[in-house]
């Protein structure tokens, strides 16, 4: 089947990552939603050549390809039934015939119960779904219950069980949450279980802010950690979220303003062979793929991770400094202090000041270049560790996901 040109760069541009893609006709209507661990992956299969008559009929529609990330599985589970039940695509009728999907009951108590059923047991209970997926729909409740615990009892007990030690229920049975405060959480689930995150997080927002105002900061602080783990979840953070993070993180480092720009490094090899470096950029707190870069080591061939360093530092920097491009306002590098080091002569020999960072990869020890900052201590958890954690994360991916990719070929070759 020959399709236009748009849509084969379209596919083949698709990023690796998991989330959901959108199909297109011509006037801009929704065909079809799915998801994928590997959006690339799964789409290269639409430009086969053995389709289903169903799958061939979409295609001949197919216009514009929009792709959505998620940060797991679970997420993208969730996302994908939001713009399924906003959209309505043609080529989703599966969802709403097959009664073996999945939905989520939530009891009509007063304090009520969540469970995954595929049935619709009596009218009860408030049903969402059906979801395409009863296992991640399951590991999607275990992440938000890690938050917003509640009660999965189907009879109301007469005391507490094992859930309430361990964290994951608020123990209304033995009145350890007024009607109120469980009613209000359960309404929370509803929002992210819908794909409603981002509503979510911009109400906790506004409520974190009237906290502060009437000077009530352990509540205030309860709601920017559910904002963070809501962002985490959606796989992305609000401007707020973003501004609180680089702040925080401006003030540990001792930066002059905070690191609008991020260029994070990674070094990825096996035994010395197909040896890479891979940076990745996060602008204003997130990811900007536009502007990653990988680097095969030309310098010399062995193990020395250092050299592999400087050696990617020195080629991204001179061709910033070539071709007079902006430079970022934060370098952080995987790895422990001497790797800050080494990053930090190369920067010298280029006779550029721009500041770093280093988290050592076991207990997540903390280096920078900052005068008198050599170790900083951050607090666990806390917004600026998450942020160098997500670069951190996100260069180690990208590292390895290129190393892989030279391995793969070698095989080919």
């Amino acid at each position: 089947m020959d399709y236009p040109q748009t849509i084969r760069e379209k596919i083949l541009s698709a990023p690796d990552s998991c989330g959901v893609y959108l199909m297109r006709d011509c006037l801009g209507r929704v065909l079809y939603v799915g998801k994928a661990k590997a959006l690339k992956k799964r789409l290269l299969n639409y430009l086969g050549r053995d389709l289903g008559g169903k799958t061939q009929s979409l295609m001949a529609k197919v216009a514009d390809v929009e792709f959505r990330l998620a940060p797991n599985e679970a997420m993208a589970l969730l996302l994908e039934f939001k713009l399924i039940h906003e959209f309505n695509p043609r080529y989703n009728t599966s969802l709403k015939d097959d009664k073996s999907f999945p939905f989520v009951r939530i009891s009509r108590e007063e304090f009520p119960s969540i469970q995954v059923t595929r049935k619709k047991l009596d009218a009860a209970g408030r049903y969402l779904g059906p979801y395409t997926n009863a296992k991640l729909l399951k590991n999607a409740l275990k992440i938000i219950r890690l938050e917003f615990a509640y009660r999965t009892c189907r009879r109301f007990p007469k005391q507490s069980c094992i859930y309430q030690k361990i964290n994951l229920c608020p123990a209304p049975c033995i009145g350890k949450i007024s009607r109120k405060a469980y009613k209000q959480r359960i309404d929370n689930i509803i929002l992210i279980l819908k794909g409603k995150g981002d509503l979510l997080i911009r109400k906790l927002t506004k409520s974190m802010q009237d906290k502060s105002l009437t000077q009530d900061f352990e509540a205030a602080a309860r709601m920017r950690d559910q904002i963070i783990i809501l962002s985490g979840m959606s796989g992305q953070l609000n401007d707020s979220s973003c501004k609180n993070e680089l702040e925080l993180l401006a003030r540990s480092l001792n930066l002059k303003k905070p690191p609008i720009r991020i260029e994070g490094f990674d070094i990825s090899n096996l035994s010395g062979s197909q040896a890479v470096g891979a940076m990745v950029s996060f602008y204003n707190g997130q990811p900007d793929k536009n502007n990653y870069r990988r680097f095969r080591i030309k310098s010399f061939s062995g193990i020395d991770d250092y050299k592999m360093l400087a050696e990617v530092l020195r080629r991204r920097y001179s061709r910033l400094l070539k071709e007079k491009k902006a430079l970022p306002d934060l370098l952080l590098i995987d790895g422990g202090k001497g790797h800050l080091l080494t990053a930090q002569a190369e920067l010298k020999a280029l006779n550029l000041h721009i500041p770093l960072v280093s988290i050592a990869k076991e207990k997540e020890n903390i280096y920078s270049s900052q005068p008198g900052k050599l170790t900083v201590a951050l607090a666990k958890d806390g917004p600026a560790l998450n942020l160098i954690r997500r670069v951190r994360d996100e260069a180690h991916r990208f590292a390895v996901g290129y190393h892989r990719l030279l391995r793969q070929e070698d095989l080919f070759r």
